[in-house]
């Protein structure tokens, strides 16, 4: 089949929707099938599939950009077309299947309306456009004949079809290298952004001087994390993808407050390199972290963060295992399915009790 995916987050951002649709796209043209990327333009050299729209930077959201049109005609014929997102690329990809007449699917990444308050500094505006903002939405994904999204958190007035993003099983293992043989290390790896609450992993660190707490990633408040990080806190740059698994694999616990998550994919690579994960007691995490994977606290509770957080670092639990489920190969699979059997997909939706991507309530508590 000749794919489409649209997307508007894309290299050079780096992102977990940018990891998802290179590890997407060598997944299923290793299946044979030809996937062709269309986003906005930037700072990055195009192989022959990548189809770049001209676009402006975004004056809202650093490292993101504002894409501007183009042609539906001067796309490549295409038989499905996957959209990544609801801005002006997936309206592209939209257009382009309705032109065409053909079948469409919508994966729900990011719920964007929660980050309308870090890009509009009055809170009354923001709030506004993020009531406002949900229902377009919804009229948007009701127009695609399939939606997918990773965990049931998707908050959005449709029937979907649960698909995890999937982990590269291949690639996420432990390493034999280690970083810091000698240490206790609390880590993170991110989007230094406000629905990350990164902040609270420096309360943490605060409460725990005898451990070393590392973050990486880049972000909006990354300068102002720097300003208030503790001295047993280190901040690094987003590291190469072929280093993550050395870091997971060296870290002793990876650590997450983030509210925002549709599921979390650097905790699910963490816990495949053999790392536990202390997660806030929200959605996705109450769904993918349980008894064998971590430990959930309150969030906003820094007693219960820093228990959650111990407890991980005095236990031995077999992590990997614990994320099996989310082998990339298992949502390739039920993806292929997808694009064969559009029409008939909405109806073949796991129901919450059959869903193969869910802890017990058992494993869960």
């Amino acid at each position: 089949m000749k794919i489409g995916f649209f997307t508007d987050s894309y290299f050079p951002e780096i992102d977990g929707v940018t990891y998802t649709i290179k590890l997407w796209r060598e997944e299923l043209e290793r299946k044979g099938h030809e996937v062709y990327v269309v986003y906005p333009d930037g700072d990055y050299d195009p192989d022959e599939r990548e189809v770049p729209v001209r676009s402006l930077p975004n004056p809202f959201y650093a490292g993101y950009r504002i894409p501007l049109t183009r042609r539906a005609s001067t796309l490549p014929d295409l038989d499905i077309v996957h959209c990544h997102g609801p801005a002006p690329i997936g309206v592209l990809g939209r257009y382009y299947a309705w032109k065409h007449d053909l079948p469409t699917i919508y994966t729900h990444h990011t719920p964007l309306e929660e980050y309308f308050h870090q890009s509009i500094k009055l809170e009354s505006i923001a709030g506004l456009l993020s009531k406002l903002y949900v229902p377009v939405e919804n009229g948007f994904l009701g127009s695609f004949d399939v939606v997918t999204a990773s965990t049931e958190r998707i908050d959005r007035d449709v029937e979907h079809v649960q698909l995890p993003v999937g982990i590269d099983m291949d690639f996420f293992q432990p390493t034999a290298e280690d970083w810091y043989p000698d240490r206790r290390v609390i880590g993170y790896s991110g989007r230094l952004s406000m629905e990350k609450n990164v902040s609270e992993i420096l309360r943490a660190a605060e409460a725990l001087p005898e451990y070393d707490f590392v973050v990486v990633g880049e972000g909006p408040y990354r300068d102002c994390l720097e300003r208030n990080a503790p001295e047993n806190v280190e901040l690094r740059e987003f590291l190469p993808r072929e280093e993550l698994p050395i870091f997971y694999s060296s870290i002793d616990t990876f650590v997450t407050a983030s509210t925002a998550d549709t599921l979390g994919l650097s905790t699910l690579e963490a816990n495949a390199c053999g790392t536990p994960v202390a997660a806030a007691d929200v959605p996705p995490f109450d769904q993918t972290i349980g008894s064998e994977n971590g430990e959930r606290f309150e969030y906003g509770d820094l007693e219960s963060m820093v228990d959650a957080i111990e407890t991980c670092l005095s236990t031995d639990r077999e992590t990997r295992g614990a994320v099996e489920r989310y082998s990339v190969s298992y949502t390739m699979d039920h993806l292929e399915q997808l694009y064969h059997n559009v029409p008939l997909a909405k109806d073949e939706s796991p129901t919450e009790a059959e869903s193969p991507w869910r802890f017990s309530e058992e494993e869960r508590s």
